[in-house]
């Protein structure tokens, strides 16, 4: 029977991953395919679920990035053998041998999702999976800069949560779509209960997903009338082949016949368009300008000036530029009248055809890839101007070939002020396989969306384009055409967005999010090594007081109360919701925190260890052992005011009560250590007891920790405010270290911090108040404990989601408003 079954599961999860892999290729088409993006990993994910070892989750991500590769990049491997000269057939060959490499984040997905789910539930896992595809993908960027985001491009409204995120963030909420779709089938078995929640959670998200973008929809506008603007003619030549035309009419021939091409479709841009500004494609001008090699280059290099000069307006071209260090692929900005503004150097050359690495370049390796070129990387983004005689100017990014497929590139250019992208492409390899151009057209409308810049983007041979700051493609040219498209660019500051401000920062708090698993579970791992066999322990953390020490340390617990109390209201009655002066700070230094933490020295200087010897009770403290005896103890009485903790008072045999009280957690649990040892001794059930026991019987999840809450938690939105205040005032993240030095910038940080962390305990001590008023309210209620248990537990749970949820919400909506 064995032998006879494995063989079907084998074919069975063979069909999992190639239905992935199809859904996958069919999602990547286009069009209505984008809602295959929310179901097509569930197939593979229903493999993994199968899987039990580390080895079977890595052989289904090698496997399913080989058939990732196939059905989606085919072309690829078709088009590099085409320019290579190896054939179709080879290159997809090499391709699919090198899709480990190029798509990671598959296999990276599976082992962790794997691992992840050894120890932890399916929410959980499904978050380590999705933050291991996300942080591989920003860690190990791809050659096409390609993710399951871009597959959304289609729809207009789910798209728009890129300028949250970026494309990644899409490609993380798809992956716990799937994720959930994939959980629901697991659990079809066990009923419309264990089904529901994550089908809604799926649901949920396509839905916040369409609501944002309806909601951000309704905020980006059309530039005002009055708004300077240019109209920009890009020309689209259609000479592809030049490497055949050098054959044919000499260097010279291909240059001159390439400038005449454009020059004529230039003259029909400005005569029939009334193009202001006119832009040819990536490399059009295939020579150094204004650094000419020969007479024949410094003749051409007047006659591209003396055209502009004609003409009247900028151009801008690609061409090349050089200086000690190498040759650049670059754009040259030239202005009538003025001459060359300057170059902007291509960012991101294409690898081992553009550009070889200097530690990996060598005589070897140009004799196996002979097609390798010499172009240096240049030094990241720079805004130009676009200007006119008549004074319009227009701020611009330059964007070359595939610059455009790296966020950073697009984001640090808002930042320095661009109103607009101006993107140049030679996709001329893509000629027989338009798919790549189209793939390359959506990647980069992405960056449109994130920084909320129009764009155009001008090819050699197609797909030039022209985009608005919704992604929208209002206009493009066809492959091969001969053609020219214009657009009009308004000087307009775009809609601030959440990825201008942080950057592309999904990746990197998904890396943030498993090394914090990662840790979490060697802390686990090295706790239980210490501790051993668990063992089993009766004792009681207790605190023994005199009176006067009661009364001192109860005064010091309300005194901090009260100033806690003092800071909210002056807030909400003079100040305001913010913590913003320094004289809050030190407020809450003298009149919370030293009182509090006085009343904590209190507490730890007379702790104790209760626990049962035989018929004795035992406090053990440091210096000393009080001894009494279980029958001598006739009743513990609960303290009716709860400072500066819970306690009770014990009464003895001979009718006296002990000169000390105990402040424990859960007076009704020590009851019951003393009950179980033999004593009889009641304890008296008034409402603050109850209320202690509940709180005792709540688990304390580590997002209670006051060191999480208080000290780790307000430092995420401590150092976004820190960051923009930064920008604001200095003009760059570190700009108050270079202008007055490290003390003063880490200063600056701490009061940044250190406001949060007021305000947060603030907001956490609110809710703290709710739930408590709500589980006094519930207590005095007809409910069992249990049932009052269970009310307190949701009440926190609610109150966590308000706390670590609510305030990053509250905090994404204050930035991304207005």
């Amino acid at each position: 029977m064995t032998t006879e079954r494995l063989p079907l599961s084998r074919w069975r999860r063979l069909a999992g991953l190639l239905a992935t892999a199809l859904l996958l290729g069919l999602y990547a088409h286009g069009g209505a395919a984008w809602v295959l993006g929310f179901v097509a990993l569930v197939p593979w994910l229903l493999v993994l679920d199968a899987g039990r070892t580390a080895r079977s989750a890595l052989a289904a991500g090698l496997l399913m990035s080989v058939a990732f590769v196939a059905c989606l990049f085919a072309w690829f491997g078709a088009a590099i053998g085409a320019y290579t000269g190896i054939g179709a057939l080879p290159g997809m060959a090499a391709l699919l041998v090198l899709a480990p490499v190029m798509q990671p984040q598959v296999i990276a997905f599976a082992l962790v999702r794997h691992l992840a789910g050894r120890r932890h539930g399916p929410a959980v896992r499904a978050l380590a999976g999705a933050s291991a595809w996300v942080a591989c993908e920003a860690l190990v960027p791809k050659l096409l800069g390609d993710t399951l985001g871009h597959g959304l491009f289609p729809s207009a409204l789910l798209r728009q949560a890129a300028d949250l995120g970026g494309a990644a963030g899409l490609t993380l909420l798809l992956i716990l779509s799937n994720e959930a779709i994939a959980l629901a089938i697991t659990r079809r078995g066990h009923g419309a209960r264990a089904v529901l929640p994550p089908l809604g959670a799926a649901a949920a998200v396509v839905l916040a997903m369409a609501g944002y973008g309806m909601a951000r929809l309704s905020t980006l506008q059309a530039p005002p009338a009055d708004a300077p603007a240019l109209r920009v003619a890009m020309v689209q030549a259609s000479i592809t082949d030049y490497e055949g035309l050098r054959q044919e009419i000499g260097a010279y021939g291909v240059v001159r016949k390439v400038l005449d091409t454009h020059y004529e479709l230039s003259w029909s841009a400005i005569r029939d368009h009334r193009a202001d500004v006119l832009l040819w494609s990536e490399t059009v001008y295939p020579t150094t300008f204004g650094r000419a090699r020969s007479e024949d280059g410094a003749a051409l290099d007047r006659e591209i000036q003396g055209f502009a000069d004609a003409a009247g307006v900028p151009l801008v071209f690609g061409t090349y530029d050089i200086d000690p260090d190498g040759e650049y692929n670059a754009a040259a900005f030239i202005e009538p009248g003025r001459g060359l503004l300057g170059f902007y150097r291509k960012t991101y050359p294409f690898p081992l055809t553009e550009h070889v690495p200097r530690w990996l370049d060598g005589p070897a390796l140009r004799r196996w890839l002979p097609w390798t070129g010499y172009w240096r990387p240049g030094s990241g983004a720079r805004v130009m101007p676009l200007r006119t005689a008549d004074g319009r100017e227009v701020n611009v990014l330059p964007l070359i070939c595939l610059d455009d497929v790296n966020p950073g590139l697009a984001i640090d250019g808002a930042r320095l002020g661009a109103q607009a992208i101006v993107g140049m492409s030679n996709d001329s390899w893509f000629t027989d396989y338009p798919v790549g151009a189209r793939l390359h057209l959506a990647v980069a409308a992405f960056r449109s969306i994130e920084t909320r810049l129009p764009q155009v983007r001008v090819t050699t041979n197609g797909l030039s384009a022209i985009i608005d700051d919704t992604g929208e493609v209002l206009a493009s040219t066809a492959m091969g055409d001969q053609a020219v498209l214009t657009a009009t660019l308004s000087a307009r500051d775009p809609v601030p967005t959440l990825m201008v401000r942080w950057g592309d920062w999904v990746g990197r708090a998904a890396t943030v999010f498993l090394l914090a698993l990662v840790l979490g579970a060697a802390w686990r791992a090295l706790r239980v090594g210490a501790a051993g066999a668990p063992v089993k322990d009766t004792s009681q953390e207790v605190v023994v007081l005199t009176r006067g020490w009661r009364i001192a340390a109860g005064l010091l617990r309300l005194s901090a109360g009260v100033g806690l109390a003092w800071l909210a209201l002056d807030m909400l009655l003079r100040i305001g919701l913010q913590v913003q002066t320094l004289g809050q700070l030190k407020t809450f230094a003298l009149a919370v925190l030293l009182p509090a933490l006085a009343a904590w020295a209190i507490g730890r200087a007379f702790a104790a260890k209760a626990h049962i010897e035989g018929g004795t009770w035992v406090l053990d403290q440091r210096r000393q052992r009080i001894e009494i005896p279980l029958a001598a103890i006739t009743a513990l009485k609960p303290w009716r005011l709860p400072l500066p903790r819970p306690g009770v008072d014990v009464h003895l045999a001979a009718g006296q009560r002990w000169p000390r009280g105990l402040a424990v957690a859960d007076p009704a649990a020590l009851q019951q250590a003393l009950a179980a040892a033999g004593s009889r001794a009641p304890v008296g059930r008034s409402l603050g007891a109850r209320l202690a026991h509940l709180h005792a019987i709540t688990h304390r999840r580590w997002l209670d920790h006051p060191l999480v809450k208080f000290a780790l938690f307000p430092l995420l939105p401590a150092a976004v405010a820190f960051r923009l205040h930064q920008m604001i005032a200095f003009g760059g993240p570190l700009g108050e270290y270079y202008t007055y030095g490290a003390e003063a910038w880490l200063t600056g940080g701490l009061i940044w911090w250190a406001s949060w962390s007021l305000g947060l305990m603030l907001f956490a001590a609110l809710l703290r108040v709710v739930v408590e008023t709500l589980t006094t309210i519930a207590l005095w209620l007809p409910l069992a404990s249990d049932r009052a248990a269970a009310v307190r537990d949701a009440l926190m749970w609610l109150a966590r989601g308000a706390y670590y949820l609510g305030v990053p919400a509250w905090l994404l909506l204050r930035l991304t408003s207005g």
